[in-house]
């Protein structure tokens, strides 16, 4: 997995299986449910037990609690498919509208340098190299196929040329960065703050753990599981056991 890629916690509800278990318990009781009111001690079992096992499939009473992270470092490829998720989630994204001058401070320095090795640390604080390049392999449906050395060269040229030449756009022809930006290709590291309730969470895991998703998203859930696991640890660990990479989609 790539070095640079981060999600933090930002935010959560406190507590979200008690928030479920009391959304749940006003679904069936005939009294009205307060802060006050009585509920088990094993609550978060409770919830596995009555909404979950045995394919039960009630989900609606896992819509209330949320988290919200922050995610840094992934290419913007990784962004664009995150963001075809849009029920129960909401985004953030940094926009290279207005973020453009690193950038172009990154071109100038790649201009300036002689040093070719120096060209590759300072792109990698920018653009993302994808797995497959750096290990020589790639695994498809197909099976697993063996990609060139040469691919990382391409990719590096390719990268440096884009930093380059959006720096003399910028600063040599007076482009806005909401024009510049056009040249710059998928691989450009992208930074956004999302929030899921559990249960959109689990969906998009769903969709973006298994085996056959693109592997940076992947890498995305990956590093998703263990804040989703302390937060809510008996709701995750039934779907670690039953759902995780396993393309079953919640309704």
């Amino acid at each position: 997995m790539d070095a640079w890629f981060q999600v933090v916690v930002l935010n959560q509800t406190p507590d979200p299986e008690r928030v479920i278990y009391q959304a749940m318990h006003q679904d069936y009781s005939p009294d009205f449910v307060n802060p006050e009111s009585r509920i088990p001690e094993k609550y978060g079992e409770a919830v596995v037990r009555h909404l979950l096992e045995g394919n039960r499939g009630h989900y609606g009473p896992l819509e209330h609690p949320q988290i919200t992270f922050g995610v840094g470092y992934f290419p913007h490829a990784v962004m664009q498919q995150a963001r075809t998720h849009r029920v129960g989630i909401s985004f953030d994204v940094q926009s290279f509208r207005y973020t453009g001058q690193q950038i172009a401070d990154l071109g100038k320095r790649l201009l300036l340098a002689e040093d070719s090795s120096l060209s590759w640390q300072e792109l990698e604080t920018l653009f993302y190299v994808p797995a497959s390049v750096k290990e020589g392999k790639a695994k498809t449906r197909q099976g697993c196929k063996p990609i060139s050395p040469e691919a990382l060269d391409i990719i590096l040229a390719q990268y440096r040329s884009q930093a380059i030449a959006y720096y003399r756009l910028v600063e040599e022809c007076g482009l806005p960065y909401e024009d510049a930006r056009n040249i710059i290709g998928y691989g450009i590291r992208q930074h956004f703050v999302v929030s899921f309730n559990c249960r959109s969470l689990m969906h998009f895991l769903d969709l973006r753990a298994k085996e056959d998703a693109q592997r940076e998203i992947q890498y995305l859930c990956e590093l998703i599981w263990p804040h989703f696991e302390a937060w809510c640890p008996h709701v995750a660990a039934w779907y670690r056991k039953h759902r995780w990479g396993k393309a079953r989609l919640s309704p």
